[in-house]
Formats: C-alpha cells, sequence, structure tokens
C-alpha cells in the first residue's frame, strides 16, 4: 500500500532552531504563530472562527530516520518509540492542539505552538470537547513526568542519527 500526503500550508513560529524549543503545547502557551494555508484548501477554512482550539496535524520535517528505542525529553530512561512523542519516527507526524486567535483570509493567528518555523501542515481539526475529552485513568511511564512538559525545551538528541 502506498500513501500519498501533502501539505495545506506551513506553520510560521519564532523557532528557527530545535534547540531551544518548547517540547509540547503546554510549555507554549504564550507562543504565538501563523498558519499560512494555500490559496487552492482557503475556502477549507470558512466557519473555523467559531472554535477556540483547533487540531493541527503536522510533518516533522527535520526528522531523519527513527529508532524503535529512545531516550525522551521527559524521561532518563529508554522508552518504546511508540509511546513517546519523540519526532523520530517511521511516518514523522506531529500533532498540537493549539488556540485560534483569528482568521485573516488565508491566514490563522495561532497560540500555544511547539514546532519549528516552517513546518508543513497536513491538515486542521476543530478540537471539540465533547469529542476529544477522554476520562484518562493511566498516563504510563510518563505519570510522574507529565508537568515537565511545562518548562522542558528541546535539544539535539533527536536531530542526528
Amino acid at each position: 500500500m502506498s500513501i500519498s500526503i501533502s501539505p495545506i500550508g506551513i506553520i510560521e513560529t519564532p523557532f528557527d532552531d530545535l534547540k531551544g524549543m518548547p517540547i509540547q503545547p503546554s510549555g507554549a502557551a504564550k507562543i504565538q504563530g501563523t498558519i499560512v494555508i494555500d490559496r487552492e484548501y482557503e475556502q477549507g477554512l470558512n466557519d473555523l472562527e467559531g472554535f477556540s482550539h483547533i487540531i493541527l496535524l503536522y510533518h516533522f520535517h527535520q526528522s531523519q530516520g527513527y529508532s524503535l528505542i529512545v531516550k525522551p525529553f521527559m524521561d532518563d530512561h529508554k522508552r518504546g518509540l511508540f509511546s513517546t512523542r519523540a519526532p523520530r519516527r517511521p511516518n514523522p507526524i506531529g500533532l498540537s492542539i493549539v488556540r485560534l486567535l483569528k482568521r485573516e483570509g488565508n491566514r490563522l493567528i495561532i497560540e500555544g505552538i511547539d514546532v519549528l518555523n516552517g513546518t508543513p501542515l497536513i491538515d486542521i481539526k476543530p478540537y471539540v470537547p465533547k469529542f476529544d475529552t477522554k476520562n484518562v485513568t493511566a498516563v504510563g511511564w510518563l505519570e510522574n513526568n507529565q508537568e515537565k512538559s511545562e518548562f522542558l525545551k528541546s535539544d539535539d538528541r533527536f536531530i542526528e542519527i
């Protein structure tokens, strides 16, 4: 099976370097960015202004290769890749939930963005708490580490192969 996915736009952020970037949206609460949607998809943004938050799916375009066992940002132990949000993955797809501040034509002004400037956007979906919020009963190895996402920054552990 072959899958073909093309970007629908670009995410502009203040982060030109992977080092020092927030590792999750919770660590980028006040960071603003802009999504620039390709003009051919602009009409698809209609009615999005009615949502306070949106889900972004994007391509980790600086990611090369992957390891199935990684040392994640928020832990000192090696973990299975799929129990982490590490960017070096077989399919380097990222997900962030951000606040939508406003729309200006084919541009969306957002807040809480934690990605590299120039990141290719794959898709946008509205965040709907009734659909997307779950009664979570376990968060695995992150139970005692999840608060670290608010202050830890990216380093070079996922930059080189």
